[in-house]
Parts: C-alpha cells; structure tokens; sequence
C-alpha cells in the first residue's frame, strides 16, 4: 500500500488539471472544488508517507518505461522536505490564486497547467533516479510555459519565449550530461552517499565533464548567474505565477536538482576529491552577490523580488558546495525558508497589485497604514531574508556561516555578511516607505475602499499564513517537527559514513 503512495501524490494532481481543463469557464465552483480537493488531498497523501516512513515503512514504485530505467518514485527525507513544502504551499497558493483570479478569462486553462506543474514538481522530488527525474523536469518546463504567457500580452509572449529558450536548453544540456554519465556508468539511481561508489568508478575529467553539463542543466531553472536573464523577464506572469516559479515549482525544482546532483550521484565525498565543489561554490558565489547587486537598481517591486529570489535560491547551493553537514543543514533547510519567506513576498506584492495597483517601490509610501495586514506580512518575509532573529532567514546564515567555519572556509563569511547588507540595502528602503512615510496624494490613496478588511479575504490569508509560518519555523527551529529537523536528517544521510 505505501507503494502506491508516492504515485498518487504525482497523479493526484495530475489528473486534477486535466479535469480542470475540461471544465466551462463559467463553472466556478466546480472548478474551485475539484482544486481544493486536490489540494488538501495531496496533502493528506504526504501527511501519510511522513506517517509512514516514521514508521519505517519504505515508499517506493517503479513503473515501467525504458528498458532498465524506469520511472522510479521513492521516498527519502530529502523527498519529503520538498514534497511537503509544495503541497503547503499548493494548497495555499491555489486559495490565493482563486481570489486573485476572479472574473479573469481562461480560469480552467490557468488551472488545469498549475495543476499539471505541481505534478511535475512531485515527480521532481519523489523522481529514484536520473531519467524519472529529467522527465518530470522537462514536463515542469512544458506546464509552466502556459502560465508565464497567461495574460497573453506582447510582454508576455516575450518572456514566454525567453523562458522556453533558457529552459529548453537547460533541458538539453542536463540530457547530454546523463546520457554521457550513463553510457560511462550504466543506468544511475539516487543513492545515499552517492551512486558513483567508493571508489569512483567514473573517470575524474568524465565526472567533471557530466556535472558541469547537468549543473548547467538544473541551474537554469535555479537561476544562477549567468543563466538567470529569464526569471526577472517572467515577473508580467500574474503573482499567483510568480509565487509558483518562486516558492513552489520552477526555481526550487533546480535547486533540489543541484542538491540530488551532489549528494545522491557524484557523492559529496568524491565530489570534494574531484573538484566539483570548487565549480559549485564559485557559481553560487557568484549568484548570491550578483542577484543581490541587481535587486538594488529595481524599482519595479515583483522585480526586485526576482532578483532576491535569484540570489536566495543560490544559498542552498552554497550549503552544498561547502561540504560539511552543518552547513548542509543551512543549505537544506533554506528550500523550505526561502520557499516560505518568498512566497510570502510574492502574495504581499500581489495584494497591493490587484486592490491599490501598486506595482513600484516609489508609489508605496504610507501603504503600510492602508494595508497594515499584507505589509506585516512583507515585513516578516523581508526581515526573514535579511536574516534578523528570529525569523527562519536568520536559523539558515548561522548554519551556513558555522558550517562555513567548521570546514576550514571562513571567507564564506564575509559573502553571507555582504549578502545581508545587500538585503538590508534593498529590504529596508520599502518597509520605511511603507510605514513611515505618509502616502502621497494622487498615486493610490484614492483607490479603493478600505472596507472592513484591507482586501478580499482569500488573498489576506495566504500571505498571513506563511508568514506566521516562517516566524514559527524560526523561533521553534529546535523542535523535533521543525524544518531544521528534517534537514539534520538529510545531513546525516549524506555524510554517513
């Protein structure tokens, strides 16, 4: 029965959006039902798989495809981080998004591909193997397209294009790097410790060769530098989209890659031996100041949150690249910080988009005074990414700058301390805008009716959940139940002897 478990918290969803997609437009609460049930019901399956691996029951499903290489679903811890924090995070956004939404064309159409890229996405975590996993990677690029161009404007059809050209030669190139693994190595499942074995059964320029092209592969989707110019271009996307490229799906699945790549294939022992921690730590590096760098020049708001997520993303990669199990438990648990503290972001700028038309920096003076609930909200996630005690942000840069200190890299400091003045730098200018300055006449404070509430109830309680959740994951971080926990075990794993 535990088999079968990981093969409906792909289908669910999946069968889902192509229900969805039959459904007339004007059949709201059908629509609305068939996506809640399938929202809470994926996240009841993964409530069940967490029961059941406590238990030490395994997980696992191989369904026939290739010969010899299967499509492979497992259960591990790494799995079910992930898969956890993107049925959360579904089920939330799928509330925000009929809200966001209401009385906008194409509903089913929107609908039916969310669904279909958050299968993807649970393919992309529960994937054994190298092949399951580029199937449901490719599949996440083919879901994802339509909701980019989903306006259907100019602008749109311009990033859509953008996102297709960056993304599917991301695809290819991770497809070269395993077929040439692979036809070195045999068919390559995910293994703790790494599937290469002790004693490196893969030449070292083939191994350096194969992870620099799958690296390039997944860090499109992760948006490193330099393979990042589709990300800020997909912001005209609607901010239900934004929050899944963000939070939930797109970015987070590269970064998962990055993750799987060194850990559960090369092996983060030969990997160190081989030198391609070298290349990952000189990448993430990179993107990390870069992104940060970048975000200070935009006064488009959706934009200047792009350009964070670009270098936030990058801070699990450095956990990696470090190679030392605290600084893998700052890495690890940075996807689900960051998925929190982002989304959170994304939700805010959404609700002062669609209730005061607010899309830049500079017309959000005194905003907080109109909408106190949202930009609370944004202010737990900003503070979050900063790093300031307590919020989640904080618990990820003490792992990485200890782990940093414990593997003998204490210049890693001096990047995570530059990387929280650049937050700050580009952070705390909005939330004194919005708070301490009054709002000037003439840009949104006629907009609107305040109401009882500050906006429509389902787009308020998305971005309060999550950042209440990102605060909780911060002061609770010791908890048995805690991310922080589940990433403890992940770096057991991987640095198990």
């Amino acid at each position: 029965m535990t088999g079968l478990l990981p093969v409906l918290a792909v289908a669910l969803p999946g069968v889902a959006g192509l229900i969805i997609f039959f459904i007339p437009g004007g059949r709201h609460r059908l629509r609305v039902g068939v996506n809640l049930f399938a929202a809470v019901g994926k996240l009841v399956l993964v409530i069940a798989l967490l029961g059941a691996v406590a238990l030490g029951a395994g997980a696992e499903a191989n369904l026939p495809w290739l010969p010899g290489r299967p499509l492979a679903l497992r259960i591990d811890a790494l799995a079910l981080l992930f898969l956890s924090l993107s049925s959360f995070l579904w089920l939330l956004t799928t509330l925000y998004a009929i809200a966001y939404l209401e009385g906008s064309p194409h509903r089913s159409r929107f609908f039916g591909f969310f669904s279909l890229s958050v299968a993807a996405t649970a393919g992309i975590a529960l994937a054994g193997n190298l092949v399951t996993f580029f199937f449901f990677y490719e599949l996440l690029t083919l879901a994802t397209y339509p909701l980019v161009v989903h306006r259907e404007t100019a602008e749109a059809r311009r990033a859509g294009a953008a996102y297709l050209r960056y993304t599917l030669a991301g695809g290819a190139l991770l497809l070269l790097g395993i077929v040439w693994l692979e036809a070195v190595a045999g068919p390559v499942t995910f293994a703790a410790g790494g599937s290469m074995g002790p004693g490196g059964e893969v030449a070292a320029p083939v191994a350096v060769a194969t992870f620099g092209l799958m690296l390039a592969g997944v860090g499109v989707k992760a948006a490193m530098v330099p393979l990042h110019g589709w990300l800020p271009r997909a912001m005209v996307a609607p901010a239900p989209v934004s929050a899944l490229l963000h939070a939930v799906a797109v970015v987070k699945a590269g970064a998962f890659g990055i993750v799987r790549l060194v850990y559960d294939v090369y092996g983060v022992g030969l990997a160190e031996v081989w030198g391609l921690l070298d290349i990952l730590l000189a990448a993430t590096t990179v993107t990390i100041l870069w992104g940060s760098l970048r975000a200070l020049a935009q006064d488009d708001l959706k934009r200047r949150l792009a350009y964070s997520t670009i270098s936030q993303v990058a801070y699990i990669g450095l956990g990696v690249a470090v190679a030392g199990p605290m600084a893998t438990v700052g890495g690890i648990v940075h996807i689900i910080h960051q998925g929190l503290m982002k989304i959170t972001l994304f939700f805010a700028a959404g609700n002062l988009a669609e209730t005061l038309g607010i899309h830049r920096i500079s017309r959000m003076d005194g905003v907080g005074r109109r909408m106190p609930l949202t930009m609370a909200a944004f202010t737990v996630g900003a503070l979050g990414m900063i790093g300031v005690p307590p919020t989640a942000g904080f618990v990820t840069k003490w792992y990485l700058g200890v782990g940093a200190l414990d593997s003998a890299s204490p210049w890693v400091l001096a990047v995570l301390a530059a990387s929280s003045l650049l937050n700050a730098a580009y952070f705390l200018p909005i939330l004194q805008r919005a708070w301490f300055r009054p709002a000037v006449a003439g840009e949104w404070a006629d907009h609107g009716s305040p109401g009882r509430l500050e906006t429509h109830w389902l787009l308020l309680l998305p971005p309060a959940a999550t950042a209440v959740t990102a605060l909780v994951a911060g002061v609770a971080a010791g908890s048995p139940l805690s991310p922080l926990a589940w990433a403890e075990l992940v770096a057991q794993r991987a640095y198990a002897p």
